[in-house]
């Protein structure tokens, strides 16, 4: 059911699931098994996540792209250097090019770093992260999920997993961040889990390929 690269915690993790909600720990079953999504902890990690921050996953993708394809972009001495057009042609807005470079001036000063949030606990290391300018909880959540493996991160801000989880559950709207984070807590602390089945969900329903 799971992804071979998983890391040692998720097989513990999936089977507690199990038990605590059959129906989201069902969903591999009809959506196949669960792939295994990583980004890089550091700044480019951070840096992807910024490009994702409310539009399309295609749209993030051609973005992402050009943008890596600079040279020295994901470095943050790398994109200090770059000029601002090179990044506005990459697909940068005027908003999120200002991000790019506070992000790029944290980890340059070492305010923060991959192995500074590693060290920290869940809450701290989001508060961490939404500290620099355009990096929300939601940010900070999807990149401490998918760039550091935690367990029990749970991004109840993300509209993909409230529509997925209507679905699964056949309620008659989406809900809202509160209530989600509310439905959420039933699955801690494996809540990270719980917010990987219920995107494989979402992407099956949609028909979307397993690895966007």
């Amino acid at each position: 059911m799971l992804a071979a690269d998983a890391p040692p915690w998720a097989e513990e993790a999936f089977s507690e699931l199990a038990k605590l909600d059959p129906q989201v720990a069902a969903i591999p079953e009809a959506a196949g098994p669960l792939p295994w999504r990583r980004r890089e902890a550091g700044f480019a990690g951070l840096l992807r996540s910024l490009c994702g921050q409310m539009i399309s996953n295609q749209a993030a993708t051609a973005i992402w792209g050009r943008l890596a394809a600079l040279p020295g972009a994901l470095t943050p001495a790398g994109l200090l250097a770059l000029d601002d057009e090179a990044l506005r042609q990459a697909g940068l807005s005027r908003p999120k090019l200002s991000h790019a470079r506070a992000l790029a001036e944290a980890f340059a000063k070492e305010h923060i770093s991959a192995e500074g949030l590693a060290a920290l606990p869940d809450e701290a290391a989001i508060a961490a992260i939404a500290a620099i300018p355009g990096f929300g909880p939601w940010t900070a959540e999807v990149h401490l999920l998918f760039g550091h493996d935690r367990p029990d991160i749970f991004p109840s801000g993300d509209l993909a997993l409230a529509a997925s989880l209507a679905a699964l559950r056949g309620l008659p709207g989406r809900p809202k961040p509160r209530e989600l984070a509310e439905l959420a807590m039933v699955w801690a602390p494996w809540r990270s889990m719980a917010a990987r089945l219920l995107w494989h969900h979402w992407r099956h329903v949609t028909g979307r390929p397993a690895g966007e």
